[in-house]
């Protein structure tokens, strides 16, 4: 079988002249060069090189072999040049959690295309759960999630740390305990969601039970019935910066640390180098230190 390292040795012995000034071209002994010149032309079944003393000349089959190496040795440099390029390029296959792609996302998104308008960008919301199996499995280069996230083959990035407050319909009264919700309805998401886990966290932790569960698809329909009177839900604060009828909500801050905060990472694998990810990551960082986020 023809290798890269083959035709490398090849072309410098052509370039060179001879075997003894491609061996020291090459830093390798006389005696490596030799063979492996010698088991490139069995391979291909044909002489490369007319041998008169100690010059070689190429014979015809030599000739279209130098051709093809060229090509083949000027392919490999730069795909090794884009393996490792810094400025990024392609598809870029981010998940993140619909919260963050609603109200965190859309002005980093925006000034990451005008930077990279060379990378394409696919964007996939799921819970933390599904976005970690599909980074794992290759199917995503990132994704922004709840923490915490303890997988040693994941690299994680902090991001965010997002407010969670507990929302009612504008008539709700101060929620200071879950026995103040009314009624009892829990608007959350799908299981698996980090928001709805600290939620019901909540609620066990003063022995309160949810007495209905209601899960919804999207921001706007939870906050929705909860102006509605439906239940209650928790969410990032600053999901409501972004709602236009926020004056049909009451906010109620929740004073246990357990359960009021939630700190967004980007999380990549360990064995990925994706210049991509990385200047996402900066530039995420650039917009979250700018923010105090």
């Amino acid at each position: 079988m023809m290798e890269i390292s083959d035709l490398r040795i090849f072309q410098a012995v052509v370039q060179s002249g001879g075997i003894t000034p491609a061996a020291k071209l090459l830093n390798r002994v006389q005696s490596n060069v030799t063979t492996r010149i010698q088991n490139l032309e069995e391979n291909l079944g044909v002489l490369l090189f007319i041998r008169e003393g100690k010059r070689l000349n190429l014979t015809s089959a030599g000739r279209i072999l130098l051709n093809y190496a060229e090509q083949i040795l000027a392919l490999a440099e730069q795909a090794r040049s884009a393996v490792h390029e810094a400025k990024p390029f392609g598809v870029f296959r981010l998940g993140t959690m619909e919260s963050t792609a609603a109200v965190r996302l859309p002005r980093p998104l925006c000034e990451y295309h005008e930077r990279y308008p060379n990378v394409s960008i696919e964007l996939q919301t799921g819970s933390p759960r599904e976005q970690i199996a599909l980074v794992l499995a290759g199917e995503l280069d990132a994704a922004l999630i709840a923490g915490p996230v303890n997988d040693e083959r994941l690299n994680t990035l902090p991001i965010f740390e997002e407010m969670l407050v507990l929302v009612g319909s504008a008539k709700h009264p101060l929620m200071a305990s879950p026995r103040d919700a009314r009624p009892r309805t829990a608007l959350v998401f799908h299981p698996g969601c980090p928001y709805r886990t600290r939620l019901e966290g909540w609620f066990a932790r003063a022995g309160v039970p949810i007495e209905r569960v209601v899960e919804l698809t999207s921001y706007h329909a939870m906050l929705g019935c909860v102006a509605a009177g439906m239940g209650v839900a928790l969410m990032p604060l600053s999901v409501l910066e972004t709602y236009s009828e926020r004056s049909r909500l009451s906010i109620h801050p929740i004073p246990d640390p357990d359960f009021n905060k939630a700190r967004t990472l980007l999380v990549w694998r360990k064995s990925m180098q994706n210049p991509a990810v990385t200047r996402f990551a900066e530039l995420l960082l650039a917009y979250s230190n700018a923010a105090g986020a």
